[in-house]
């Protein structure tokens, strides 16, 4: 797994090409600054006009625990008598596409749906799941960000109140144990991380965890310092999702390939740390933003390996 850039980019840059993952299924990769920059409508526009379109595949895990790829964020899915239990709900315009792959896992309703975070990329499913049936549980700050009007700087773009439906019903402030069909969920709150409002959630007895977008697997994060979050707070989180995994443990992260492990995880944890480092030696140094970009910026390839 590497984490070079092939160019520097400048950060706008950088939020568009980290949160285009809704055309991640469809294209086999991110879009580059050039094609993002193409669409006059903005980012979040562009990331649903995506989505819509996307097809929605689902892996099976363990047990009865899928993931799900191709709606905003990794969607988690447990299934059984009590109903379906999601984590995540993906993206509105998704729709469609993520009813026939629920519909393909089993018959039962959607009954319990988890927020990992506030981002609309996994909440903007708030609200036609719960139209079906779905009881929404949530960090007590999600619940806060999707009730007022929230402005991502990162991405210039204000987020409007969301409808009573998508807001969640149940809050969390602490640490909770839920079980539903016949499976220990454990929903545990981060300080804040990529956001203020992350939580991850443990299927026990399957040994598998939904990290949210405390983990980007194999690409670089968006960290919403508008909302609370910070690259220590990152840190932190991934130190405590390593805590929780042993060798054994299926990791689910927010974006990138949906199925991964604690040696990933290490990679990413270890890669944050060293960009922090030396971003941190550049500018004690005295170094401009634009003069740390370039410092970091790796050498030029050819086809055969050569510098150039």
């Amino acid at each position: 797994m590497a984490f070079r850039q092939k160019s520097p980019l400048s950060r706008r840059q950088f939020c568009f090409c980290c949160m285009t993952g809704a055309a991640f299924a469809a294209t086999g990769g991110w879009l580059t600054p050039r094609q993002a920059f193409a669409e006059a409508r903005g980012l979040v526009t562009l990331i649903k006009d995506s989505a819509a379109s996307s097809p929605v595949t689902a892996y099976n895990l363990r047990g009865n625990v899928s993931v799900l790829e191709g709606s905003g964020g990794n969607i988690a899915v447990l299934t059984g008598p009590e109903g379906k239990v999601l984590i995540d709900g993906g993206i509105g315009v998704s729709r469609p596409q993520l009813s026939k792959t629920l519909s393909s896992l089993s018959s039962e309703p959607v009954t319990h749906l988890i927020n990992t975070h506030w981002h609309f990329d996994h909440t903007s499913g708030n609200e036609w799941l719960h139209s079906v049936g779905a009881k929404i549980i949530a960090h007590e700050n999600t619940r806060k960000h999707l009730s007022e009007i929230q402005r991502v700087e990162d991405w210039d773009y204000n987020f409007l109140p969301s409808p009573a439906g998508a807001i969640p019903s149940e809050v969390l402030s602490a640490n909770r144990t839920l079980k539903l069909n016949r499976a220990s969920i454990e929903l545990k709150l981060y300080k804040p991380a990529h956001t203020d409002s992350d939580l991850s959630v443990t299927f026990a007895e399957t040994d598998i965890i939904h990290v949210g977008d405390t983990f980007w697997n194999g690409i670089y994060p968006f960290i919403d310092y508008s909302t609370g979050g910070s690259i220590d707070g990152m840190i932190a989180a991934s130190e405590a999702n390593l805590a929780a995994a042993t060798d054994n443990t299926v990791i689910i992260p927010g974006h990138g390939k949906p199925v991964s492990n604690k040696s990933e995880l290490k990679e990413f944890r270890d890669m944050l740390v060293d960009v922090r480092d030396k971003v941190a030696a550049l500018k004690k140094s005295g170094r401009t933003p634009e003069e740390a970009v370039a410092a970091g910026r790796p050498p030029l390839t050819t086809q055969s390996g050569a510098s150039s």
